[in-house]
């Protein structure tokens, strides 16, 4: 009996998670797929039409600027994320004293979520409370700073924020992956007179490669389903000025009742999540085996 329960156990405990995850996540990703080759309104319907649905996702001008919002955003999001996070993780790697208290500030803005952090940004951009007013209160009276509300440059607000929300937990990856680098290296380079800046461009970043590869999976997904960041900061506006594919979405299933259109942006969305992470795993599982 003792052997039958240490065998099933387990078993019974995975069970109920097991079957909540193929129904709830599978299986609804299964029934989206569906809904999105069909002509799905307001309710779904389950006769297949085809791609029409993609057709007019790929004619909508409004998709076309979430796909370029989705592309500037995922761009600099990730690039200047990864670069802050990097730099902030060289210089805590220098052992200076304060470095649990700096550790802890640039790790804070993890622990709040994306709803506080778009709030307090929008907060701190409206021109009539923020940044703008508190620069005119002290007499520069044509000082301006109203992207949050500018269309063309509202998107570049949203990448102020997520970079402010995520080189913390960049920072973090990249501190520990500086800490696994053998020391041994780092003194034998610096006795044979190599300076520090060509220690860390020619030795220390080029180990860390898996690291980085990592990091770019992340803020990569972090990215593609951002959605309340968006909401919470700027509502998708001025206009469609700061739409993305999740804004998109949640748009057409919920305000615009086009359920079709909800159903095959998703399945995009979840085309280009792919597009990133299967390489990735198929790059990890070939390490593995060779």
């Amino acid at each position: 009996m003792t052997e039958w329960l240490e065998r099933h156990v387990p078993k019974m405990v995975l069970a109920p998670s097991f079957v909540a995850i193929l129904v709830f996540v599978y299986g609804f990703i299964i029934w989206t797929a569906w809904v999105s080759l069909t002509r799905s309104r307001l309710l779904p319907k389950y006769e297949i039409e085809g791609f029409i649905q993609y057709e007019r996702l790929f004619a909508s001008p409004r998709w076309d600027t979430a796909m370029n919002n989705l592309l500037v955003f995922g761009v600099l999001f990730i690039v200047i994320a990864m670069a802050l996070g990097l730099l902030i993780a060289i210089l805590l790697d220098q052992n200076i004293r304060t470095e649990g208290v700096l550790r802890t500030i640039y790790l804070y803005p993890m622990a709040l979520s994306m709803i506080v952090t778009g709030t307090a940004w929008k907060w701190i951009m409206n021109p009539g409370l923020g940044i703008e007013s508190l620069v005119r209160s002290w007499g520069y009276e044509t000082f301006s700073f109203d992207w949050v509300i500018n269309p063309e440059m509202a998107i570049y607000a949203v990448v102020i924020a997520g970079v402010w929300q995520a080189s913390g937990f960049v920072m973090a990856l990249f501190l520990a992956g500086l800490r696994s680098v053998d020391g041994e290296i780092i003194k034998a380079a610096q006795v044979d007179g190599i300076p520090t800046w060509r220690v860390y461009s020619a030795i220390i970043i080029p180990s860390m490669a898996p690291i980085f590869l990592s990091a770019f999976i992340v803020l990569a997904h972090l990215a593609i389903k951002s959605f309340d960041l968006v909401i919470a900061l700027t509502g998708g506006g001025p206009g469609y000025a700061t739409d993305l594919p999740a804004t998109y979405m949640y748009a057409m299933a919920f305000s615009r009742g086009d359920l079709g259109q909800a159903a095959s942006s998703a399945m995009v969305m979840m085309a280009v999540v792919f597009a990133i992470v299967v390489p990735y795993l198929y790059s990890e599982l070939r390490a593995k085996h060779d």
